[in-house]
Protein backbone atom coordinates (compact mmCIF):
# COMPACT_ATOMS: atom_id res chain seq x y z
CA UNK A 1 0.00 0.00 0.00
CA UNK A 2 1.14 3.70 -0.49
CA UNK A 3 1.10 4.76 2.85
CA UNK A 4 4.54 4.08 3.27
CA UNK A 5 7.65 6.66 4.20
CA UNK A 6 8.06 8.05 1.80
CA UNK A 7 4.88 7.69 0.08
CA UNK A 8 4.72 6.10 -3.34
CA UNK A 9 2.95 8.86 -5.00
CA UNK A 10 5.77 9.17 -7.57
CA UNK A 11 6.85 6.79 -10.35
CA UNK A 12 10.25 6.25 -9.01
CA UNK A 13 9.56 5.37 -5.97
CA UNK A 14 7.13 3.04 -7.27
CA UNK A 15 10.10 1.71 -9.62
CA UNK A 16 12.57 1.84 -5.87
CA UNK A 17 9.53 -0.88 -4.45
CA UNK A 18 10.02 -2.94 -7.48
CA UNK A 19 13.47 -3.19 -8.03
CA UNK A 20 13.97 -3.68 -4.28
CA UNK A 21 11.19 -6.42 -4.77
CA UNK A 22 12.94 -8.13 -7.28
CA UNK A 23 16.69 -8.07 -5.10
CA UNK A 24 15.16 -8.80 -1.64
CA UNK A 25 11.64 -10.88 -1.58
CA UNK A 26 10.75 -13.81 -3.11
CA UNK A 27 7.39 -13.09 -3.14
CA UNK A 28 5.64 -11.38 -5.84
CA UNK A 29 4.91 -7.61 -4.72
CA UNK A 30 2.16 -5.51 -6.46
CA UNK A 31 2.67 -1.61 -5.37
CA UNK A 32 -0.75 0.41 -5.15
CA UNK A 33 0.18 3.67 -5.93
CA UNK A 34 -1.37 7.05 -3.57
CA UNK A 35 -4.17 8.20 -5.24
CA UNK A 36 -3.65 11.87 -3.81
CA UNK A 37 0.28 13.25 -3.42
CA UNK A 38 1.38 12.90 -0.14
CA UNK A 39 -1.87 11.05 1.17
CA UNK A 40 -3.22 14.51 1.69
CA UNK A 41 -6.35 14.26 0.01
CA UNK A 42 -6.20 17.62 -2.32
CA UNK A 43 -4.26 16.97 -5.56
CA UNK A 44 -4.66 13.35 -7.45
CA UNK A 45 -1.36 11.87 -8.19
CA UNK A 46 -0.47 11.29 -12.06
CA UNK A 47 -1.92 7.97 -12.27
CA UNK A 48 -0.68 6.90 -16.46
CA UNK A 49 3.08 7.35 -14.94
CA UNK A 50 2.69 5.89 -11.77
CA UNK A 51 0.61 2.67 -14.04
CA UNK A 52 3.12 2.74 -16.80
CA UNK A 53 5.65 2.21 -13.74
CA UNK A 54 3.71 -0.77 -12.31
CA UNK A 55 1.42 0.36 -9.79
CA UNK A 56 -1.71 -1.76 -10.14
CA UNK A 57 -4.47 0.35 -8.00
CA UNK A 58 -4.46 3.55 -6.32
CA UNK A 59 -5.07 4.21 -3.28
CA UNK A 60 -4.81 6.47 0.05
CA UNK A 61 -5.19 3.72 2.79
CA UNK A 62 -4.81 4.80 6.03
CA UNK A 63 -6.28 7.85 5.04
CA UNK A 64 -9.70 9.02 3.80
CA UNK A 65 -10.38 11.10 0.71
CA UNK A 66 -12.76 13.36 2.47
CA UNK A 67 -13.67 15.69 -0.09
CA UNK A 68 -16.10 14.63 -2.21
CA UNK A 69 -14.96 16.71 -5.33
CA UNK A 70 -11.88 15.50 -5.53
CA UNK A 71 -13.00 11.95 -4.87
CA UNK A 72 -14.99 12.42 -8.25
CA UNK A 73 -12.02 13.35 -10.11
CA UNK A 74 -10.02 9.93 -8.82
CA UNK A 75 -12.61 8.08 -9.77
CA UNK A 76 -13.23 9.49 -13.10
CA UNK A 77 -9.15 9.42 -14.07
CA UNK A 78 -8.87 5.76 -12.60
CA UNK A 79 -10.67 4.79 -15.55
CA UNK A 80 -8.53 6.45 -18.37
CA UNK A 81 -5.63 3.56 -16.98
CA UNK A 82 -8.34 0.95 -15.71
CA UNK A 83 -6.78 0.29 -12.57
CA UNK A 84 -9.11 -0.16 -9.38
CA UNK A 85 -9.69 2.77 -6.79
CA UNK A 86 -9.38 0.88 -3.33
CA UNK A 87 -10.91 3.01 -0.63
CA UNK A 88 -10.63 3.27 3.27
CA UNK A 89 -13.70 4.55 4.14
CA UNK A 90 -14.10 6.41 7.23
CA UNK A 91 -16.06 9.97 8.47
CA UNK A 92 -13.67 11.58 10.00
CA UNK A 93 -15.78 14.40 11.65
CA UNK A 94 -17.76 11.33 13.03
CA UNK A 95 -14.99 9.31 13.96
CA UNK A 96 -13.50 12.52 16.09
CA UNK A 97 -11.10 10.71 18.57
CA UNK A 98 -12.83 7.29 18.57
CA UNK A 99 -10.47 4.12 18.84
CA UNK A 100 -12.87 1.53 19.66
CA UNK A 101 -16.48 1.15 18.28
CA UNK A 102 -18.90 3.18 20.15
CA UNK A 103 -21.17 1.07 22.38
CA UNK A 104 -21.66 -1.02 25.14
CA UNK A 105 -18.21 -2.23 25.16
CA UNK A 106 -16.18 1.57 24.72
CA UNK A 107 -18.43 2.59 27.81
CA UNK A 108 -17.19 0.01 29.45
CA UNK A 109 -13.54 1.02 28.78
CA UNK A 110 -14.09 4.61 29.17
CA UNK A 111 -12.78 5.16 25.75
CA UNK A 112 -14.19 7.41 23.00
CA UNK A 113 -16.28 5.48 20.18
CA UNK A 114 -15.52 5.36 16.83
CA UNK A 115 -19.34 4.54 15.65
CA UNK A 116 -19.84 2.11 12.51
CA UNK A 117 -22.06 4.81 10.88
CA UNK A 118 -18.51 6.93 10.19
CA UNK A 119 -17.94 4.02 8.08
CA UNK A 120 -21.58 3.55 6.12
CA UNK A 121 -21.51 7.04 5.57
CA UNK A 122 -18.06 7.03 3.35
CA UNK A 123 -18.93 4.01 2.04
CA UNK A 124 -22.34 5.24 0.73
CA UNK A 125 -20.93 7.76 -0.91
CA UNK A 126 -18.20 6.37 -2.80
CA UNK A 127 -20.60 3.66 -4.06
CA UNK A 128 -22.56 6.61 -4.97
CA UNK A 129 -19.69 8.47 -6.99
CA UNK A 130 -18.93 5.14 -8.55
CA UNK A 131 -22.19 4.63 -10.01
CA UNK A 132 -21.70 8.38 -11.34
CA UNK A 133 -18.40 7.72 -12.70
CA UNK A 134 -18.59 4.18 -13.82
CA UNK A 135 -15.44 3.71 -12.31
CA UNK A 136 -13.82 0.54 -10.39
CA UNK A 137 -14.34 0.71 -6.85
CA UNK A 138 -12.97 -1.35 -4.55
CA UNK A 139 -13.84 -1.21 -0.67
CA UNK A 140 -10.91 -2.15 1.84
CA UNK A 141 -11.43 -3.87 4.84
CA UNK A 142 -14.91 -3.79 5.27
CA UNK A 143 -16.05 -4.01 9.21
CA UNK A 144 -19.57 -2.98 9.41
CA UNK A 145 -23.21 -4.69 8.79
CA UNK A 146 -24.29 -0.70 6.97
CA UNK A 147 -21.24 -1.20 4.73
CA UNK A 148 -22.30 -4.91 3.75
CA UNK A 149 -25.68 -3.98 2.61
CA UNK A 150 -24.88 -0.81 1.39
CA UNK A 151 -22.51 -3.20 -0.80
CA UNK A 152 -24.74 -5.84 -1.34
CA UNK A 153 -27.76 -3.17 -2.65
CA UNK A 154 -24.88 -1.81 -4.91
CA UNK A 155 -24.03 -4.57 -7.00
CA UNK A 156 -27.75 -5.36 -7.33
CA UNK A 157 -27.97 -2.09 -9.11
CA UNK A 158 -25.37 -3.51 -11.31
CA UNK A 159 -22.46 -0.74 -9.99
CA UNK A 160 -19.06 -1.75 -10.82
CA UNK A 161 -17.95 -2.17 -6.85
CA UNK A 162 -15.82 -5.10 -4.88
CA UNK A 163 -14.62 -5.69 -0.92
CA UNK A 164 -13.01 -6.94 0.84
CA UNK A 165 -12.87 -8.31 4.94
CA UNK A 166 -10.15 -8.61 7.36
CA UNK A 167 -9.43 -11.84 9.44
CA UNK A 168 -9.90 -9.74 12.04
CA UNK A 169 -13.23 -8.59 11.34
CA UNK A 170 -14.68 -12.10 10.74
CA UNK A 171 -13.43 -13.36 14.06
CA UNK A 172 -12.93 -10.84 16.61
CA UNK A 173 -15.27 -8.17 18.28
CA UNK A 174 -14.65 -5.46 19.95
CA UNK A 175 -15.13 -7.64 23.42
CA UNK A 176 -11.53 -8.28 22.45
CA UNK A 177 -10.89 -4.90 23.25
CA UNK A 178 -11.64 -4.99 26.99
CA UNK A 179 -8.12 -6.00 28.22
CA UNK A 180 -6.76 -2.82 26.39
CA UNK A 181 -4.96 -4.72 24.71
CA UNK A 182 -2.70 -2.65 21.82
CA UNK A 183 -2.55 -5.36 19.32
CA UNK A 184 -6.91 -5.34 19.39
CA UNK A 185 -6.95 -1.47 18.21
CA UNK A 186 -7.14 -1.60 14.10
CA UNK A 187 -9.15 0.97 12.25
CA UNK A 188 -11.64 0.41 11.52
CA UNK A 189 -11.93 -0.54 14.47
CA UNK A 190 -13.46 -4.23 15.96
CA UNK A 191 -17.55 -4.29 16.02
CA UNK A 192 -19.72 -5.59 17.90
CA UNK A 193 -20.79 -9.35 16.84
CA UNK A 194 -23.87 -8.02 14.81
CA UNK A 195 -21.24 -6.60 12.79
CA UNK A 196 -19.02 -9.64 12.37
CA UNK A 197 -22.31 -11.89 11.80
CA UNK A 198 -22.98 -9.70 8.80
CA UNK A 199 -19.42 -10.23 6.87
CA UNK A 200 -19.08 -13.27 7.49
CA UNK A 201 -22.95 -13.89 5.68
CA UNK A 202 -20.96 -11.20 3.56
CA UNK A 203 -18.48 -13.33 2.83
CA UNK A 204 -20.15 -16.43 2.15
CA UNK A 205 -22.85 -15.34 -0.27
CA UNK A 206 -20.36 -13.03 -2.45
CA UNK A 207 -20.78 -9.70 -1.19
CA UNK A 208 -17.56 -9.22 0.12
CA UNK A 209 -15.18 -10.43 -2.68
CA UNK A 210 -11.79 -11.41 -0.89
CA UNK A 211 -10.50 -11.46 2.33
CA UNK A 212 -7.35 -9.21 2.91
CA UNK A 213 -5.31 -8.89 5.87
CA UNK A 214 -4.75 -5.58 6.49
CA UNK A 215 -1.64 -6.52 7.46
CA UNK A 216 0.14 -3.33 9.33
CA UNK A 217 3.20 -4.08 11.37
CA UNK A 218 4.45 -1.84 14.36
CA UNK A 219 7.39 -1.46 16.51
CA UNK A 220 6.58 -2.93 19.67
CA UNK A 221 7.68 0.19 21.60
CA UNK A 222 4.67 1.98 19.19
CA UNK A 223 2.40 -0.66 20.56
CA UNK A 224 3.83 -0.14 24.16
CA UNK A 225 1.39 2.69 25.25
CA UNK A 226 -2.27 3.97 26.44
CA UNK A 227 -4.67 2.50 24.53
CA UNK A 228 -6.31 5.73 23.26
CA UNK A 229 -2.03 6.63 22.52
CA UNK A 230 -0.94 3.24 20.67
CA UNK A 231 -1.22 3.29 16.55
CA UNK A 232 -3.78 1.12 15.18
CA UNK A 233 -2.73 -1.71 13.38
CA UNK A 234 -1.78 -5.65 13.74
CA UNK A 235 0.20 -8.33 12.12
CA UNK A 236 -1.83 -11.11 9.63
CA UNK A 237 -0.21 -12.24 7.24
CA UNK A 238 1.00 -15.94 8.98
CA UNK A 239 -2.13 -16.50 10.83
CA UNK A 240 -4.78 -15.66 8.18
CA UNK A 241 -5.41 -19.00 6.71
CA UNK A 242 -5.42 -21.04 10.17
CA UNK A 243 -8.03 -17.76 11.11
CA UNK A 244 -10.60 -18.02 8.34
CA UNK A 245 -10.50 -21.74 8.16
CA UNK A 246 -12.57 -21.43 11.29
CA UNK A 247 -15.21 -20.38 8.60
CA UNK A 248 -14.95 -23.83 6.42
CA UNK A 249 -14.91 -25.96 9.84
CA UNK A 250 -18.13 -24.05 10.91
CA UNK A 251 -20.15 -25.09 7.63
CA UNK A 252 -20.67 -21.02 6.71
CA UNK A 253 -17.73 -21.32 3.25
CA UNK A 254 -16.88 -24.18 1.40
CA UNK A 255 -12.87 -24.94 1.39
CA UNK A 256 -13.25 -24.23 -2.76
CA UNK A 257 -14.62 -20.54 -1.43
CA UNK A 258 -12.67 -19.82 0.75
CA UNK A 259 -9.80 -20.57 -1.36
CA UNK A 260 -11.61 -18.15 -4.13
CA UNK A 261 -11.53 -15.24 -1.60
CA UNK A 262 -7.93 -15.94 -0.73
CA UNK A 263 -6.36 -16.41 -4.32
CA UNK A 264 -8.69 -16.15 -7.26
CA UNK A 265 -11.11 -13.28 -6.74
CA UNK A 266 -7.74 -11.25 -5.45
CA UNK A 267 -5.94 -11.62 -8.26
CA UNK A 268 -8.93 -10.79 -10.57
CA UNK A 269 -9.83 -7.81 -8.78
CA UNK A 270 -6.24 -6.24 -9.42
CA UNK A 271 -6.30 -8.02 -13.34
CA UNK A 272 -3.24 -9.82 -11.92
CA UNK A 273 -2.21 -13.13 -13.33
CA UNK A 274 -2.44 -15.82 -10.84
CA UNK A 275 -4.89 -17.55 -8.69
CA UNK A 276 -5.62 -20.60 -10.65
CA UNK A 277 -4.28 -23.80 -11.78
CA UNK A 278 -4.36 -24.65 -15.53
CA UNK A 279 -1.34 -25.11 -17.98
CA UNK A 280 0.05 -21.82 -18.86
CA UNK A 281 -0.91 -19.88 -15.59
CA UNK A 282 1.85 -18.63 -12.90
CA UNK A 283 3.25 -21.90 -11.13
CA UNK A 284 2.14 -20.20 -7.88
CA UNK A 285 1.17 -22.51 -5.38
CA UNK A 286 0.32 -22.31 -1.32
CA UNK A 287 -0.14 -26.07 0.44
CA UNK A 288 -2.25 -26.04 3.71
CA UNK A 289 -2.73 -28.34 6.35
CA UNK A 290 -5.69 -27.98 7.37
CA UNK A 291 -5.97 -29.95 10.49
CA UNK A 292 -2.21 -29.05 11.28
CA UNK A 293 -2.38 -27.57 14.80
CA UNK A 294 -0.16 -24.95 15.96
CA UNK A 295 0.93 -22.60 18.70
CA UNK A 296 1.27 -19.08 16.62
CA UNK A 297 4.50 -17.54 18.46
CA UNK A 298 5.72 -13.83 16.97
CA UNK A 299 9.10 -14.06 17.79
CA UNK A 300 9.76 -17.28 16.00
CA UNK A 301 7.88 -15.50 12.62
CA UNK A 302 9.02 -13.63 9.69
CA UNK A 303 7.20 -10.38 10.31
CA UNK A 304 9.69 -7.77 11.37
CA UNK A 305 6.70 -6.86 14.30
CA UNK A 306 4.95 -8.60 16.88
CA UNK A 307 1.88 -7.18 17.23
CA UNK A 308 -0.50 -9.58 16.82
CA UNK A 309 -3.59 -10.70 19.44
CA UNK A 310 -3.02 -14.43 18.05
CA UNK A 311 0.07 -14.33 19.84
CA UNK A 312 0.14 -17.48 22.26
CA UNK A 313 -2.90 -19.00 20.69
CA UNK A 314 -2.98 -22.47 19.58
CA UNK A 315 -4.84 -22.46 16.07
CA UNK A 316 -5.93 -25.24 13.86
CA UNK A 317 -4.85 -25.11 9.58
CA UNK A 318 -1.53 -24.22 8.98
CA UNK A 319 0.50 -23.27 5.62
CA UNK A 320 3.39 -25.81 5.07
CA UNK A 321 4.77 -24.64 1.83
CA UNK A 322 4.65 -21.92 -0.91
CA UNK A 323 5.88 -21.88 -4.55
CA UNK A 324 6.07 -18.59 -6.55
CA UNK A 325 7.14 -19.19 -10.05
CA UNK A 326 7.37 -23.29 -9.73
CA UNK A 327 10.24 -22.53 -7.21
CA UNK A 328 9.66 -23.63 -3.50
CA UNK A 329 10.13 -19.85 -1.47
CA UNK A 330 9.22 -21.80 2.05
CA UNK A 331 8.50 -24.34 3.90
CA UNK A 332 7.00 -24.76 7.33
CA UNK A 333 10.49 -26.93 7.97
CA UNK A 334 12.81 -24.99 6.64
CA UNK A 335 11.49 -20.92 6.60
CA UNK A 336 11.90 -18.61 4.29
CA UNK A 337 14.07 -20.13 1.19
CA UNK A 338 15.71 -17.02 -1.09
CA UNK A 339 16.85 -18.14 -4.63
Amino acid sequence: MANTHPVNDDPAMTDFILDRARHDSPAKIYPVAAATMGLRGEIMTEMSALVAAGAVAFSDDGKTIQNSGVMRRVLQYSRLVDVPIIVHDEDLTLVGDGVVNEGPVSTRLGLPGNPSLAEDVLVTRDLMLGELTGARLHVAHVSSAGSVEAIRRAKERGISVTAEVTPHHLTLTDEATLGYDTNTKVAPPLRSAEDVAACRKGLADGTLDAIATDHAPHALHEKDLDFAEAPPGLIGLETAVAVVLELVRQNEISPLELVRRLSTNPARILNRPGGELSVGSPGDVTVVDPERRWTYDPAKGFSKSRNSPWAGKALEGRVIATIVDGRLVYHVDRGVLFP
